[in-house]
């Protein structure tokens, strides 16, 4: 499974710089110099990083052959992917990565199938996205108060929604 590290957005200056939305925990260790990055579409990729710094807290990266802004500017919204399995495991057991939620069936603690998780928004509060059966999706705050157990052997999630969530 591939997981996002980042997206390629706008290009900074004349000489085919861009610069690049992070999406990872861990932008030295995701985007070293020399590294090749595949690509999502694939067919941009994989591309080499040639350079890159950090500019008034964006970080910008100059890729092997992209010399020129209009180059660059046929680059943005690439998003820039890893395979899963070149993500460490987490030593913390409350800690998740999204590729680890997605797929689960989601059930109550009185054991009612809910639906699946199908996505994991972060927008200040992680938000796991459930499909259910014949109803809309369904939002749920990934807190403990609310998901008491995750059991990624057992492919199932355990939520305890307060009236009115579901």
């Amino acid at each position: 499974m591939q997981l996002v590290v980042g997206r390629i957005g706008r290009p900074h200056g004349v000489r085919g710089d861009v610069t690049v939305e992070v999406r990872t925990d861990d932008p030295e260790l995701r985007f070293p110099v020399g590294a090749a990055i595949a690509t999502d579409p694939a067919d941009r990729g994989p591309l080499v990083i040639e350079s890159r710094r950090w500019h008034k807290g964006a970080l910008l990266i100059a890729f092997a052959g992209v010399t020129h802004r209009d180059t660059a500017e046929e680059l943005r919204g690439t998003m820039l992917v890893i395979d899963s399995d070149e993500v460490t495991p987490s030593d913390d057991p409350d800690e998740f990565h999204d590729h680890q939620l997605i797929g689960l069936t989601v059930v109550t603690v009185s054991d009612e199938a809910v639906g699946e998780v199908t996505d994991v928004l972060h927008h200040g509060q992680d938000l796991l996205v459930v499909r259910r059966s014949g109803q809309d999706d369904a939002l749920i705050p990934f807190v403990r108060a609310l998901v008491p157990e995750v059991d990624l052997e057992g492919g199932r999630l355990v939520v305890d929604p307060p009236e009115g969530l579901l």
